[in-house]
């Protein structure tokens, strides 16, 4: 299982000449792809317009969502804190809350976002950094 994090999404999503997908489906191969609702809201936000927005919304309900657990917040805001306190600096405290679901869960991570390779260099993250 994996969850597959916005920053590939949007760049799968725009790809027209199909080499960016075929490198997605190489990685992801027969892991089933996770949602969790941070994915959710940073995609439906970016919708271009409404069209796009109401594919995206039919799309995603269809989805396996990992939801966020009493734990998951605090856990989350302890890895921003801890981070900072270290002098790492993690540009999104939606990232650490990805983050931590993944961790939780144990579930891999495909991203494109430095944040999560600060993350996992200190807290168990397993993550795949999407190179194409």
């Amino acid at each position: 299982m994996i969850i597959v994090d916005t920053s590939v999404w949007i760049d799968v999503l725009k790809d027209k000449s199909g080499l960016i997908v075929e490198r997605f489906k190489s990685i992801v191969g027969s892991n089933e792809i996770l949602f969790c609702r941070f994915v959710q809201l940073e995609l439906l936000q970016g919708a271009k317009d409404e069209l796009e927005w109401k594919r995206l919304d039919d799309y995603l309900e269809t989805q396996y969502f990992l939801e966020a657990g009493e734990k998951t917040w605090r856990q989350a805001a302890f890895i921003y804190f801890d981070l900072r306190r270290k002098g790492l600096t993690v540009r999104s405290p939606i990232d650490c809350c990805i983050a931590q679901i993944a961790i939780e869960n144990n579930v891999s991570l495909i991203h494109r976002d430095k944040d999560f390779v600060r993350i996992k260099d200190h807290y168990p993250l397993d993550q795949i950094y999407f190179e194409y």
